[in-house]
């Protein structure tokens, strides 16, 4: 696992889309247990090399309530976004994850990865890449059937701040689906 996130770490395969440049983020030991799928890096998360180091990561942490120094610990989670560097800016927020990095690296990292009981899949790029055809024709169909997925994955919404419109449309989320998460990872760690 050492080298392959050393190699991981030095890719440039995407170099020439990133306008901060390549910043590779992600954490993975053998021994976790929980996987976190996200979509790519911000801009803090640039900045620092931390991954979920900003509002959205306070939010998970929340739904999961795990410390930081638990959610850090990667003998207990694996976090590997959809795309390891910040994608740059759009019209309406970041881009999406570089489409390169996801089937270059995943299947390496999942490969290392033999102790994993359960995968958060936060968002649709992690949900399509994952649940492919079993997915439900929207975030919030594919989330509100949670229970199909189980009890490999649990698909999310985003925690980011801009998805709180969508947290308070869907109330359910958060009476329903968050306990059973929290329980589970609590259970796992």
């Amino acid at each position: 696992m050492k080298d392959l996130l050393h190699e991981i770490r030095n890719c440039t395969i995407c170099a020439a889309h990133l306008p901060l440049g390549p910043r590779p983020v992600l954490t993975a030991h053998p021994d976790a247990k929980v996987l976190v799928v996200g979509q790519a890096p911000g801009t803090k998360v640039h900045n620092t090399g931390i991954p979920w180091n900003d509002k959205s990561g306070d939010r998970l942490r929340y739904w999961l309530q795990v410390s930081r120094d638990t959610f850090y610990d990667p003998t207990k989670f694996a976090i590997v976004p959809m795309g390891f560097c910040y994608p740059g800016r759009g019209k309406s927020g970041d881009l999406p994850p570089r489409p390169e990095c996801a089937p270059n690296w995943h299947h390496k990292v999942l490969s290392q990865l033999p102790n994993i009981e359960l995968t958060l899949l936060i968002g649709q790029y992690a949900q399509r890449y994952y649940l492919k055809e079993k997915r439900y024709k929207t975030l919030s169909e594919t989330v509100k059937n949670y229970q199909d997925f189980l009890p490999e994955y649990i698909p999310t919404p985003h925690p980011s701040p801009r998805n709180t419109l969508w947290l308070r449309k869907n109330p359910w989320f958060e009476f329903e689906v968050v306990p059973l998460l929290s329980e589970r990872v609590q259970r796992l760690i």
